[in-house]
């Protein structure tokens, strides 16, 4: 009940406000519907769809069987975990889960497993990172390079510790019957084993990538169809989870204004949008404050993604059984360790590049143009608002082609394998 009045009286509030101030409410409702017809649309997009067809296929199945040795030892995952994080960290967030939510409702990640899973495979658009951030709003492509490597790398640190205290825990809590249930499952899986012959792991991803397509059973029309019908109602979710965030965030300056009288001008934006919030720290004017510090707040705020990330994920796995308290926290605990490995790692990685590169010049590809050098580029940063952002089009349909061919070409080669397995036990 007292939640239910929470959420009335704050939808008043947004109402009224939204009366008192129609003029920026409608802009900023343009702003996040630009941001996302012209970043998120175009690079989650191909993503979604290519996901939903290599379930259809069974190729999630038969990827997974050939990756479970490393994600089971690295993360304490299932093999079937690389997808989403393959998907969320190409595509950008909610693809990550919306992928994980699909291996929930599927029963392939247990519960725990994928609570894990959420916090690792949500993560910021790559292209956003190097291509928008780096050579566009802050005009040096190395800088986007360093933020992206922040944000992946206290990803991966914390999953990894994640793993570790979780299996610490279950060391401790034990018991001797658990223990008896456990050495009885080893010793049937190693029986199992030892039946299969060896080398037979392609065998194995081949029977399960097969087992997969069967249960889904449907033609390939109709996996298209659906498809291309599910991905496009899923961003039409998320573009309007921006536009309340972007309008939100405009009608709540007044609340941030000790903040900006502080000098943090991002922190609003951050709060409620990851994208506008990493624009918002890139033109962020503070005496003092050098690149090191506003690529920390970039890394920061896109580890973090706004609460219309959050919104978008918690749509995502709507549903299932995971719950959402535990992956803010996590979104938060993520945002402060990449800001602060980012800034750890800046002067050590700058030496690395400069020794590598003396000129600190890298090809760079921006509004359809390529570059062999940086150097001398000028992209104009100071142009650059939510009105003419550059797309992300080109680059999202591109990499989903290469994306699509490599899975078909894993698909054509599993089936043969299977295929001539049969036959030759025939």
């Amino acid at each position: 009940m007292a939640k239910t009045i929470i959420f009335a009286a704050l939808s008043l509030l947004l109402v009224g406000a939204i009366i008192v101030q129609p003029d920026a409410s409608f802009q900023a409702s343009l702003k996040g519907l630009t941001v996302w017809w012209n970043l998120v649309f175009p690079g989650l997009l191909p993503f979604l769809i290519l996901f939903e067809i290599m379930l259809a296929f069974g190729l999630a199945h038969g990827m997974g069987v050939l990756l479970q040795p490393s994600m089971k030892r690295l993360f304490n995952l299932p093999g079937e975990a690389v997808m989403p994080v393959v998907i969320g960290w190409l595509g950008g967030y909610p693809a990550g889960a919306e992928a994980v939510a699909s291996l929930r409702k599927r029963e392939l990640v247990n519960r725990s497993q994928g609570q894990r899973l959420l916090a690792l495979a949500h993560m910021p658009n790559p292209l956003f990172m190097l291509v928008i951030v780096g050579a566009g709003f802050l005009q040096k492509p190395l800088a986007g390079m360093f933020i992206a490597g922040g944000v992946w790398l206290s990803a991966i640190w914390l999953t990894l510790l994640g793993s570790v205290w979780r299996g610490n825990r279950l060391t401790e809590s034990t018991t001797a019957h658990s223990l008896a249930d456990a050495a009885g499952a080893a010793a049937e899986e190693n029986g199992q084993r030892s039946e299969a012959p060896q080398g037979s792991l392609l065998r194995q991803a081949s029977d399960a990538m097969l087992q997969g397509r069967i249960s889904d059973g449907r033609s390939l029309g109709k996996v298209l169809g659906d498809s291309v019908t599910v991905s496009v109602q899923r961003l039409m979710m998320v573009g309007g989870f921006m536009i309340i965030a972007s309008m939100t965030a405009r009608l709540a300056e007044p609340l941030f204004a000790p903040a900006l009288k502080l000098g943090l001008s991002f922190l609003g934006p951050a709060l409620f949008e990851g994208h506008l919030g990493a624009y918002a720290a890139a033109v962020w004017e503070l005496p003092g404050t050098d690149l090191a510090m506003v690529c920390a707040v970039i890394a920061a705020a896109l580890a973090w993604g706004g609460l219309s990330g959050v919104m978008q994920a918690g749509y995502s796995v709507s549903g299932t059984d995971l719950s959402l308290l535990p992956f803010v926290l996590h979104r938060l605990n993520h945002a402060l360790h990449a800001f602060m490995l980012t800034l750890l790692l800046w002067h050590p990685a700058g030496a690395l590049v400069r020794l590598l590169n003396p000129n600190a010049s890298f090809p760079v590809i921006w509004d359809g143009l390529y570059y062999d050098s940086s150097s001398g580029v000028r992209f104009q940063s100071e142009a650059i608002a939510a009105s003419n952002l550059p797309s992300l089009w080109p680059y999202g349909a591109v990499i989903a082609v290469v994306l699509g061919v490599l899975a078909l070409c894993l698909y054509w080669t599993l089936v043969r394998f299977a295929t001539s397995h049969k036959s030759y036990r025939t």
